[in-house]
């Protein structure tokens, strides 16, 4: 069978389970059939791309892509942004994109940059900041950070930001406090990782009963979570898979 006569059917027969599966008007079925490629094209280009930006997972997926590509198309886009505005919300971005690039370092030294006049206790930068440091194990700075913006912003709440105190208390090898803020966070992270990483700390205390109870409870309560829920936690399930195991 010609290559090119596989390729039609094949993307014929993908199309026509989109038509099936999204409740298209059955006459799509002739147009993809009896069209081969053209119809094809048209079913593509009128139906599923039109469906495709205007779903969410879709954009993150292909935002994710070009990330993959292009890691630094980002960063450029930044950087321009931040020549044509030099404000501390575009320093912020720029500093945020240097983190997830692994340049924490580079990171660190904006975030620091930008914690000046009415910005000088801002809890946002204070907590980039502080993950910046813990990304290049600056776990005794990270933590002064973290009291430091704690102290200025007593009313700020973070998930993240009491994960990550919690995570440098753990550093510095203070495991009792960082047990007490991994429990504080039991019923209030909204994810998976504050009770595995807390059910890591009970293995590593010697206290594997305990930790196991925190693992099986995690996921019978993943068990019946939606499946959005499993998805985005993924990784963290299959961890607490692996440390039952």
């Amino acid at each position: 069978m010609p290559p090119l006569l596989i390729l039609s059917i094949l993307l014929q027969f993908i199309c026509l389970v989109h038509a099936v599966r999204t409740g298209r008007p059955y006459w799509w079925i002739w147009v993809i059939i009896m069209g081969s490629f053209l119809g094809v094209a048209v079913y593509a280009f009128t139906q599923i791309l039109p469906e495709l930006q205007n779903d969410p997972r879709a954009r993150r997926a292909a935002k994710g892509f070009a990330k993959r590509m292009d890691p630094q198309r980002d960063l450029r886009r930044l950087r321009d942004e931040l020549q044509r505005a030099d404000t501390v919300g575009n320093r912020l971005k720029l500093g945020k994109e240097f983190l997830e690039l692994g340049e924490a370092a580079e990171a660190e030294e904006i975030f620091r940059a930008c914690l000046k006049g009415m910005h000088a206790s801002d809890a946002d930068i204070m907590l980039a900041l502080a993950q910046a440091q813990f990304a290049q194990e600056k776990f005794a700075q990270a933590h002064a950070t973290l009291t430091a913006l704690i102290a200025a912003n007593p009313s700020f709440r973070s998930p993240d930001g009491h994960l990550l105190y919690a995570r440098s208390l753990e550093a510095l090898d203070q495991r009792d406090s960082a047990l007490e803020e991994y429990n504080t966070l039991d019923d209030s992270y909204p994810g998976e990782e504050a009770r595995i990483r807390k059910a890591q700390l009970l293995f590593a205390l010697d206290r594997s009963g305990e930790a196991r109870a925190v693992l099986e409870k995690t996921l019978a309560r993943c068990r019946i979570a939606p499946p959005y829920y499993r998805r985005a936690e993924k990784a963290w399930i299959d961890q607490a898979n692996a440390l039952l195991k």
